[in-house]
């Protein structure tokens, strides 16, 4: 897990709930550090330097296209 790096950061939990599926789907391997915490205690996520999604220098292009439609399609109001 060394060599897996952020490629973005998260304040809240439901921020990640739509993106681990579409990771899922697409057979990326990834992880979210501090997840834990910020579920346990969700007013922690500041301190703790937010919920960090790490994946695989492999596979930057493929997770930033899926952040960006995922940014464009997704509109909370």
């Amino acid at each position: 897990m060394e060599e897996f790096k952020t490629i973005a950061i998260f304040n809240y939990m439901h921020e990640i709930v739509i993106l681990k599926h579409l990771l899922e789907q697409e057979e990326i391997q990834y992880f979210f550090e501090n997840e834990m915490m910020s579920s346990i205690a969700p007013f922690y996520s500041n301190a703790l330097g937010g919920i960090k999604m790490k994946i695989h220098p492999n596979d930057f292009e493929r997770v930033q296209n899926i952040l960006d439609e995922l940014n464009n399609n997704l509109k909370i109001v």
